[in-house]
């Protein structure tokens, strides 16, 4: 599922997410719980503030977004 995410970069672009938007409702992120890395793509678990655990994964090629199964 492509979600919209805002993400920190410091010396590169979406170093790690800040908050993201599902149903049309921003979360915090809280915590990055996990981070790794796959073939092209970057992997976060993040804890929001709403207290739950998501996974995002980072298109490293595109720069797109996508909410994966925890």
């Amino acid at each position: 599922m492509t979600v919209q995410v805002e993400g920190y970069s410091g010396y590169k672009a979406n170093e790690r997410p800040l908050r993201f938007c599902l149903a049309e409702r921003w979360y915090n992120v809280v915590e990055v719980a996990d981070r790794w890395y796959g073939t092209d793509y970057c992997y976060f678990r993040i804890r929001a503030d709403d207290g739950n655990l998501y996974v995002l994964r980072l298109n490293e090629l595109t720069q797109q977004w996508s909410l994966r199964d925890r």
